[in-house]
């Protein structure tokens, strides 16, 4: 049974729940929390040897390349999380492919290895986008949450494919969903994020469990600042977004421990070598 790690690097700030508040321009004048709380991640995943794939928004890469490079030397895979964690279907297509550009030649430089991986901020993703990803020659997108409706999350046209963990699109570029809870009809956002600090944790565990017997597969992904019941905050902060942004982060570091004990973890690039390889 295979459970991704995925890890999205991006600062408390980033967050669409500061959209309102903290404008770009502003984003280089806040307190930045993203390097202690990586590092706390890459702490517990060397304890447990587990070696998972770090989604790297471009501007964090910009401004800490140390960390994205002890991120690489410890073993992990580089992917991209754009450059400015803009909601794709908020862009135009030649935005699209300018940000991801800039993100992955900066993350390319750092690591002198080349990306494959990409995530779209908030799950935005569009069909039109994946056809530029992979004229970029990236190896798979993980993008596409087929749960029930969210405010944020992109669309795709793959209502037959919504079953499957992965697949093909076009000659090259794979699809590697995020997970779901099947409750009768209905798809419940079983990945982690927001999920994993709201559900208790024995309840996300067998949910997960259920997944893992049901499909073979588990996509996994959580935050950096998810980690920090400290993180700053900001006035004029919507209420809904305060509940996403700080809900139960003074547990995270504890359940997240207890979780890579309790389940073996791949990456995203070993899954789909494996996947190639016929090692399902």
């Amino acid at each position: 049974m295979k459970a991704l790690m995925t890890i999205d690097v991006e600062d408390w700030f980033h967050t669409q729940n500061f959209s309102d508040c903290i404008p770009k321009s502003k984003w280089d004048s806040q307190v930045s929390i993203v390097e202690r709380n990586t590092e706390l991640i890459l702490t517990i995943l060397a304890e447990n040897n587990i070696k998972g794939t770090f989604f790297i928004l471009g501007w964090v890469a910009e401004r800490h390349p140390k960390l994205i490079k002890k991120i690489y030397n410890e073993g992990h895979e580089i992917a991209s999380h754009g450059y400015g964690h803009d909601l794709i279907y908020e862009l135009t297509p030649e935005q699209f492919y300018e940000d991801v550009v800039r993100s992955k030649k900066i993350i390319e430089d750092l690591t002198g290895v080349k990306v494959d991986g990409y995530r779209a901020p908030n799950f935005s993703i569009t069909d039109w986008a994946l056809d530029i990803l992979e004229d970029l020659e990236f190896r798979y997108d993980s993008s596409w949450f087929p749960a029930i409706m969210h405010d944020r999350y992109g669309k795709l046209s793959f209502d037959k494919l919504q079953d499957l963990n992965s697949f093909k699109l076009g000659k090259t570029l794979n699809e590697v969903r995020l997970s779901t809870l099947r409750l009768f009809k209905i798809k419940l956002p079983w990945s982690g994020g927001a999920y994993f600090r709201f559900i208790p944790y024995p309840l996300f565990q067998l949910g997960m469990k259920r997944i893992l017997r049901r499909e073979q597969f588990f996509n996994f992904y959580i935050h950096p600042w998810e980690f920090d019941p400290m993180q700053p905050s900001s006035a004029g902060m919507k209420k809904l977004n305060k509940i996403r942004q700080y809900t139960n982060t003074k547990f995270v570091k504890n359940r997240f421990s207890r979780m890579v004990q309790n389940f073996q973890f791949i990456s995203v690039r070993e899954f789909i070598r494996q996947k190639e390889e016929g090692g399902e």
